[in-house]
């Protein structure tokens, strides 16, 4: 699924192709809610990175968080004239890119389930639903994004 994405300014605009669209996973770290504000918690896409079109590259930031005291390697870019956070991107996974959803503008599908992660990282302020349809792990879930899809057979395959 080709996913257009934007910054709030639309002074960053991209577009991406992702096999894995469905918004499931809501993450509650400090990292993911600090960045996002939205919610409490950030919900990242997987993409290929490969296929990423950016206009606009020249109003783009990279952020790299401290973890544990040491710097990530992984890229956080967002708008560097309105702040918007766009995607993530790892060398250690350099096949995958992970565009945030609030930043993407085409329609996405909804999702059968939520997946809410680092729970151990939410503060009190925050309420997280339970029952059926949501799932809950104090750190990283059992399946990675490509596994969740493919579990519940919406892993779109190329032509």
């Amino acid at each position: 699924m080709k996913l257009a994405g934007s910054c709030h300014c639309k002074a960053v605009t991209f577009e991406v192709e992702s096999a894995a669209p469905y918004p499931f996973m809501k993450c509650y770290c400090s990292i993911c809610r600090k960045l996002a504000g939205s919610g409490g918690y950030a919900i990242n896409l997987m993409a290929d990175a490969h296929s990423l079109r950016v206009e606009g590259a020249d109003q783009k930031s990279v952020y790299h968080a401290k973890i544990d005291g040491k710097t990530s390697p992984a890229e956080r870019h967002f708008c560097g004239a309105c702040g918007s956070h766009l995607w993530l991107w790892d060398p250690r996974w350099p096949e995958l890119l992970h565009p945030h959803a609030g930043s993407i503008d085409t329609a996405l599908p909804q999702t059968p389930e939520t997946v809410h992660i680092m729970l151990k990282d939410k503060p009190a302020w925050i309420d997280v639903p339970e029952g059926p349809g949501h799932a809950h792990f104090e750190g990283y879930p059992d399946k990675s994004i490509e596994d969740w899809h493919k579990a519940h057979g919406l892993l779109e395959h190329k032509d």
